[in-house]
């Protein structure tokens, strides 16, 4: 799928990919919901093949990210300069150590069940498309539009958060589904 470069795109990709996400796992045998994940024969070297075990982990790394979103958004909507933006990320945390912040998110996470899992990311996606909706083109994908979204556009935020993260969780499932019969 293309990256959405237009609110509508964006809009319609997020809903779109969300809902093929939903239907891979309503489609998800006991099996596959019950066989832990096992990446370990195939060569991917991201630390996610190893990090993530189950479903609940992965619908939790969606949810965790769009609370970074949602937090991101709300924190800068009255900031007019850039020197007193707060950063998408944890101030711990930088785009070249986010891969802790991932491991951080998956270990606070292991007593959260897949029912509640399912409910957290339902709500926060809903979150993140009305928030999306509630700006116009020119605010999500204008570079430099606000001030606190650097040289980038707020579009961007919403994409890596949304379409483009249920595509990388789609994939996952879909290569799980495919080797877990």
């Amino acid at each position: 799928m293309p990256r959405a470069r237009n609110k509508e795109d964006l809009l319609k990709f997020a809903s779109d990919n969300y809902n093929k996400l939903k239907e891979i796992i309503v489609g998800m045998s006991e099996n596959q919901l019950n066989t832990e994940f096992d990446f370990s024969d195939m060569e991917k070297s991201e630390a996610h093949w190893s990090r993530d075990k189950n479903l609940r982990d992965i619908l939790i790394h969606l949810y965790e990210w769009h609370q970074l979103l949602l937090s991101f958004v709300k924190n800068n909507a009255k900031c007019t300069d850039a020197k007193n933006a707060i950063q998408f990320l944890p101030p711990e945390y930088s785009w070249k150590t986010y891969g802790a912040m991932n491991i951080m998110f998956w270990q606070r996470n292991q007593s959260t069940s897949l029912d509640v899992a399912k409910k957290q990311l339902e709500k926060s996606h809903a979150q993140v498309m009305k928030l999306a909706d509630s700006f116009s083109n020119e605010e999500l994908f204008t570079k430099k539009y606000f001030k606190w979204t650097g040289t980038t556009d707020l579009g961007s935020y919403f994409v890596s958060a949304s379409a483009s993260h249920y595509d990388w969780a789609i994939k996952k499932l879909k290569l799980h589904c495919k080797k877990v019969k």
